[in-house]
Parts: structure tokens; C-alpha cells; sequence
């Protein structure tokens, strides 16, 4: 027997009582006439006492290293030095024997929660990494999360329902990840970037709700949110409209936050497409705090600014309380947005002091009536500062988009214990490709636009508004979804618009368009990404972290040296023409 207890479970009451523990070396201490060895394990620390009196034993302990691999016996005893920062801390074991089951090499980085290893390194060596608290704590959750998920779908009528991982290359916004075909030379599988037709057709079949926490493929620049293979919680149902989808995965959602953390979430808010834009400059916006965007065109229409500068679009950000702000503190926000990936030029402010009198950097260009005008804009009141920009209106709300959140982490502005969840909805059906010179679907070419909006489609497509949602957590996307189509018709005329030809809808989707015809219900899903769901609900931006062996920013695993080249025989056996 290797352990009858673990690293994290004896107490006072244990005191007496002969154990068995296995684990790694955290640390040791050295205090001459006795030496104390930390032993780790995945549940907990515990202190092993080594007493000279046993000269062999003491000597054995002594050459023990970091992470040696070990197998102790002893007896529970009260410690005099208690440590109250762990569930152990008032006991110890006297050790009566010690077996080393496995030595280690000193490792890279130190195994602890504040390691002295940087990312790349412990991508390396992930293995050791996962030993830390953090990322094995991190695991966890991630394991608590999809449990709760599947418990939660079970338990409304959900099925969990398999689908392929070798499928056919079809456009969804990204690139495939290809797989040559051995046995049929010349021709390769896909794998899938979501089982979005697959549970389409399941609809179809009549299964009526199901779901799948399923891995996805996208071969696409990566970042630090974002892998070429993740995690989906995958959702579809029959017979729903949009708000009955919504009502659904807000009960998922709030069973899980208040499962993990503990913490009741609100109602959802719901805001469209345009209005988060508008007010926030992204599509994903925080809503943890104000800041919201303020459009100031038609104040700044009348003065010497607008026809000095001749500024298409003009919007602010109001701080309040935020006209002591510091010249160092401005400086930062100005030379924020001029970063290339904000693209951002000039940042203008104006404030009112204490006293009650308005200022500007752009005094020269504004009288007194002018800045009252932005003021009364703004909402200003005494103390109160709002920083402005003019330019070009998309451009614009993005850079005032990013800066807000900028502003908010400059500030300390983010509650990171509340959880503002929302829906936005209407978003545009189509949106214009530069490049190719042609509309493209701005979420995937299933889905059903606004019943009343069908009529816009050959006339005003860009008006055309999408039966389509996405969920945002605290500024981040979690989610995503829509109705569908069901009619062959209609499908046929996306696919038309979006510049298939009748040949090239039949070859790459008319297994969907034939099984329409047999019967299909309408139907709505959504797919929540469970990496990012976990990193969202733990209060972190990476999801790297909630991955047991993720990719580096290249797509690589530098653990494992993936990808990697393919023997000569294999490239052969598959009929390839490959050449490096």
C-alpha cells in the first residue's frame, strides 16, 4: 500500500494514529538536529519530521532533493510551530520508515505558486508546471465546470450525443485543419471547426435537445485567447425561439457561477448589435463599470474645432471625480491609443475644476458657449473630466472602445467579483469582405435572419438584420448562437448571396439541403466556449491556463515538438507530393 491517507487530510484528530503517504519533496529544512521535508501531493502539504536519534534514517532524508518521489510511514504528532496557512499546519509525522520510489533531476523552475519559470519554459515542461497549485487548481475547475454543465443540460432534457472528428472541408470563417485519406489517395477529411451541421441534422432526426462538450479545430493566428484546437459546449434545440434559447443558457450560466463561486447572478441584459457599438465601441463590451461613450457630433458641428479639423465623427468618455487625474496619467491614455494595434491619433479632453471652471486642451478652438455645450453633453459635473477624439466613426468607437477598458484597469474602476452577464442581439446578417469584394456571413451561413428583415435581402442586404446572439461575461464573448435555417429555400438563397453557385452549395452542403426536405423543425442552438468560460468565471484573461497541455502563440507544442515532420514512408503511404 502506498498511502492510506493524502498530503491534505490529517488533523489533530489523527494525532497517534501510524500513516502511510506518498507524494513529491516541496522543500526541506536542515535544522541540525532535526530535518523537516514537505510532502506534496494533489491534495495538500504535509510536514515530515526526521530526528537524529535515527542516524540511518536522518542520513537517507538528508540526500533527499526537490521532487524526489517518495513513500513514508510515521506517526501523527502535534506540531509546535503551527502553520495556519495550510489544512495540515498543526500536525506533523514522525517518520519511522522512508522509501525513495522514484529521485528526480533538479527541475527547471521552482514548483510553486510564484515560480521563477517564464511561459515558455513551463509550456515545455507542462508536466511540472500542472504539479503547481495554480494550474492544477485551474484544471479542476475546468473538471467542475463540464461536470455541472453535463448535470445541468441531463437534467432539462439534454442528450449527449457524439459526432465526427473526420469530416468534409466546408467554409465557416476559418481554415480547416486537413487530414489526407490513405485508403482514398487524393482526397483528405476536415477536421471540424464545430459540429455545426452535425447537429443540425440531429434536429432533424427528431432528437430534439442535444449537446456535446466537443473539441473544435481552427487553423487560424492564434493569440493569447485563443488555440488551434478547443472546447465547446455545444447546444442545440427544436422547436424554440430565440428568447426561449436565451431563457435556457441563462439558467445554465447561473447554475454554474453560483455552483463555482458561490455568487448569484442578475437578470441578463439584452442590447442590440448597434447600441453596444455605439456605446461601448465593441460588440463584447464590460459592463462592470460606466464609461460610456458619448456622441458629441452635432455639439461640435457649430464650432472652430470642427471647421479647423473637419472631423467626421465626434465622441467622449466622461471620468468622474477624474480632474485630478495626473499630467503622467493623461500622457499614458494619449500614448495608448496611438499604439498600432488601437490606432488612435489625437486624445482631447476637457474638465471641470473644483471652482467650477471648464477647461480644455483645445481652448483656443472652443468658446465658453462651445465647452458649456460639451460639458452639458458629458453630464460634466464639478470635478468631472471627459476625454474626446474626432475622426472617422468606426474608427473612432474602436479606439475609444479599447481605451475605455484602458481607463477602467488604469483606475482600479473593475469590480473582479461581479459578474455582469448580457446579451447582445440583432446583429447584421452580412458584412462586406474588402478583399474579395463580396458579402460574407458575420456569423456562419446557417443562419436564419429576422423574419420581418427577409424582404431586405435582394434590396438593402447590409440591413438585413440576424436572428443571431452572442453572450458576453465581464468584456469577454463566452458564447454564441442563433436560429437556423430550416427551409431549403431560404438556405439556398444565402448561399446564392454569398456567392455560391447552385453546383457549389449541392457539393459542399446538399447533404443539409436534402435532409430539409425531409421534415426539418425549426431549431436554435448556441456553443459556449468551456476554456474561456473557466477563465472568465476565475477572473482571468488567458485561457492557457485551463488547458492541460496548450499551444504557444505559433501554434506549436514545444513539449512534444508538434507539429513535426512526417516520415518519408507515411508521406508516401498517404500519396503526397510534399516539397520542403
Amino acid at each position: 500500500m502506498f498511502r492510506n491517507f493524502n498530503c491534505g487530510e490529517l488533523n489533530l484528530e489523527k494525532v497517534g494514529t501510524i500513516v502511510t503517504l506518498s507524494g513529491w519533496v516541496q522543500k526541506s529544512r536542515n535544522l541540525g538536529n532535526v530535518l523537516f521535508i514537505d510532502l506534496r501531493d494533489r491534495y495538500g502539504i504535509t510536514q515530515l519530521k526526521f530526528e537524529q536519534n535515527n542516524i540511518q534514517l536522518f542520513e537517507k532524508a538528508q540526500s533527499l532533493g526537490r521532487e524526489y518521489v517518495l513513500k513514508i510511514v510515521g506517526k501523527v504528532v502535534e506540531r509546535e510551530s503551527k502553520n495556519k496557512n495550510i489544512k495540515t499546519g498543526e500536525i506533523e509525522v514522525l517518520v519511522d520508515e522512508l522509501n525513495i520510489l522514484n529521485p528526480s533531476k533538479t527541475p527547471p523552475f521552482t514548483i510553486e505558486d510564484k515560480t521563477d519559470g517564464g511561459e515558455e519554459l513551463r509550456m515545455k515542461y507542462r508536466y511540472l508546471d500542472i504539479r503547481r497549485n495554480k494550474i492544477r487548481d485551474n484544471l479542476i475547475l475546468r473538471h467542475k465546470i463540464s461536470s455541472e454543465a453535463r448535470n445541468y443540460l441531463n437534467s432539462i432534457g439534454f442528450i449527449d450525443v457524439e459526432t465526427p472528428y473526420l469530416i468534409k472541408s466546408t467554409p465557416e470563417g476559418a481554415r480547416d485543419f486537413i487530414v489526407p485519406s490513405r485508403m482514398n489517395p487524393g482526397k483528405f477529411y476536415a477536421l471540424p471547426q464545430s459540429p455545426q451541421t452535425f447537429k443540425q441534422l440531429l434536429m432533424v432526426s427528431g432528437i430534439d435537445k442535444y449537446y456535446q462538450i466537443v473539441k473544435c479545430f481552427r487553423d487560424e493566428d492564434l493569440r493569447a485567447d485563443r488555440q488551434p484546437e478547443f472546447t465547446q459546449i455545444d447546444c442545440e434545440m427544436s422547436f424554440v425561439n430565440q428568447s426561449q434559447v436565451l431563457e435556457t443558457f441563462e439558467g445554465l450560466i447561473k447554475d454554474l457561477i453560483f455552483k463555482i463561486k458561490n455568487i448569484n447572478v442578475e437578470d441578463f441584459k439584452q442590447i442590440t448589435y448597434e447600441e453596444s457599438i455605439s456605446k461601448y465601441g465593441t460588440d463584447k463590451p464590460d459592463l462592470r463599470y460606466d464609461l460610456e461613450i458619448i456622441n458629441l457630433s452635432d455639439t461640435i458641428a457649430g464650432t472652430e474645432f470642427f471647421d479647423f479639423f473637419k472631423y467626421e465623427f465626434t465622441a467622449g468618455i466622461k471620468i468622474k471625480s477624474g480632474s485630478t487625474i495626473s499630467r503622467k496619467q493623461i500622457d499614458n491614455f494619449s500614448n495608448y491609443i496611438k499604439q498600432q494595434e488601437v490606432g488612435g491619433d489625437k486624445l482631447f479632453n476637457i474638465k471641470i475644476n473644483e471652482d467650477g471652471i471648464i477647461k480644455s486642451t483645445v481652448d483656443k478652438f472652443l468658446s465658453d458657449k462651445d465647452k458649456y455645450s460639451l460639458a452639458s453633453d458629458l453630464k460634466l459635473n464639478k470635478g468631472d473630466i471627459a476625454f474626446f477624439m474626432s475622426g472617422e466613426r468606426k474608427n473612432i468607437l474602436s479606439v475609444l472602445g479599447n481605451l475605455r477598458v484602458f481607463i477602467a484597469k488604469s483606475l482600479d474602476l473593475i469590480n473582479k467579483n461581479k459578474f455582469v452577464p448580457l446579451w447582445v442581439i440583432d446583429f447584421p446578417l452580412f458584412e462586406w469582405d474588402d478583399e474579395n469584394k463580396r458579402y460574407s456571413a458575420m456569423h456562419h451561413p446557417f443562419t436564419a435572419p429576422k423574419e420581418e428583415d427577409i424582404k431586405k435581402l435582394s434590396s438593402n442586404p447590409l440591413k438585413v438584420k440576424a436572428n443571431a446572439y452572442d453572450l458576453v461575461i465581464n468584456g469577454n464573448e463566452v458564447g454564441g448562437g442563433s436560429i437556423r435555417i430550416h427551409n431549403k429555400d431560404l438556405q439556398n438563397q444565402i448561399f446564392s448571396f454569398l456567392g455560391f453557385s447552385e453546383k457549389e452549395a449541392s457539393e459542399q452542403f446538399g447533404f443539409l439541403m436534402n435532409a430539409f426536405e425531409y421534415g426539418a423543425p425549426p431549431h436554435g442552438g448556441i456553443a459556449f466556449g468551456l476554456d474561456r468560460l473557466c477563465a472568465v468565471i476565475n477572473g482571468d484573461e488567458s485561457i492557457r491556463d485551463y488547458i492541460a497541455f496548450p499551444k504557444n502563440n505559433s501554434g506549436k507544442d514545444i513539449m512534444i515538438e508538434s507539429p513535426s515532420i512526417i516520415d518519408k514512408k507515411i508521406i508516401e503511404d498517404l500519396n503526397l507530393d510534399i516539397s520542403l
